[in-house]
């Protein structure tokens, strides 16, 4: 998928976790994405958010910047202490742990979706919809008296309203257009095979590892011809140090039954040509073998030209 084409959507994430030890011991950490792509990070020692890539101001100006930077600031610290006095009154245990995940989706047509949740213990406890904050459906009881308290203070409303229709889109479209280059790059894929740990006797596990990809949708599937092994197993994507990725997909097979097998990637960087590799032998891409067939047809094709020719002359 890529970003700038128009034709897909584009996720944008402010990721925070905070942590309470204790009363009066706790540490924020956050972190901003846009898609799959860290864009920024937010350290619980610093006050000021730091920027992963260079472009990651977007074409908001410094003072734009500074501004959104200070809000963030207040709200990191109202936070704290908003969650220190909800523990304090619904006499609420420590340790415990909160996640925040806000941002807003960006469909084709510049139409956005904007969200904030919040959990509690990893369970999501509560969001902001629209113009007020709503309990989650299987949310505990006590969290309608933190909903009441939220609903009060329409000043923090407000400027979650302000930020989730306004900033957070106009931000998002500066970032595609400063970081365009390196949200569309495509970087192909490299993929082999090799066999992992017998999972029974007379079997084998065959493995597939495809690494070096970007941008990260792929689709990789262990293949009989043009039948797919609906026992393939797909592991979780991995991130490498270049910022591509590493997926693996494995199929537990009877060691007799491996042969034919062939492992098929499929990623928007091959240009619809997608890469075939058979058990115990190499990978090909199924392009290169259409253009090797037409070569040969070609190479036939003048060999007979010339053949007649020569007799011709003759």
């Amino acid at each position: 998928a890529r970003y700038m084409s128009g034709l897909v959507s584009v996720l944008f994430r402010y990721l925070q976790i905070s942590s309470f030890t204790n009363s009066s011991w706790m540490r924020t950490d956050a972190l901003i994405l846009l898609g799959e792509l860290q864009t920024h990070s937010w350290s619980n020692a610093s006050d000021t958010i730091s920027f992963v890539k260079p472009w990651a101001q977007g074409t908001f100006s410094s003072q734009q910047w500074v501004h959104l930077q200070n809000i963030f600031r207040v709200f990191r610290s109202s936070f704290t202490r908003d969650i220190q006095e909800f523990a304090k009154m619904l006499s609420l245990e420590y340790p415990m742990e909160l996640q925040l995940s806000g941002g807003c989706e960006v469909h084709p047509g510049n139409v956005s979706e904007h969200f904030l949740h919040v959990a509690y213990q990893g369970e999501y406890i509560l969001s902001f919809q629209g113009t007020a904050w709503e309990p989650a459906p299987q949310a505990p009881q006590w969290v309608d008296l933190v909903i009441k308290v939220l609903n009060q203070d329409d000043g923090t409303k407000e400027t979650v309203q302000w930020l989730l229709n306004d900033i957070f889109s106009q931000f998002v479209n500066g970032l595609l257009e400063t970081g365009k280059s390196e949200l569309e790059k495509q970087v192909k894929p490299e993929a082999w095979l090799s066999s992992g740990p017998s999972p029974g006797p007379g079997h084998l596990l065959l493995v597939c590892h495809v690494s070096g990809f970007y941008p990260k949708p792929v689709w990789v599937m262990w293949m009989r011809g043009e039948q797919e092994q609906q026992g393939t197993q797909r592991g979780d994507f991995l991130p490498n140090g270049d910022e591509t990725w590493y997926l693996r997909a494995t199929l537990d097979v009877a060691a007799g039954e491996a042969a034919g097998l062939a492992c098929r990637v499929k990623h928007s960087s091959l240009g619809g040509q997608d890469l075939v590799l058979y058990w115990g032998g190499s990978h090909i891409s199924v392009g290169l073998v259409i253009l090797v067939v037409l070569a040969c047809l070609v190479l036939l094709f003048v060999l007979i030209l010339g053949f007649y020719w020569i007799r011709r002359h003759r």
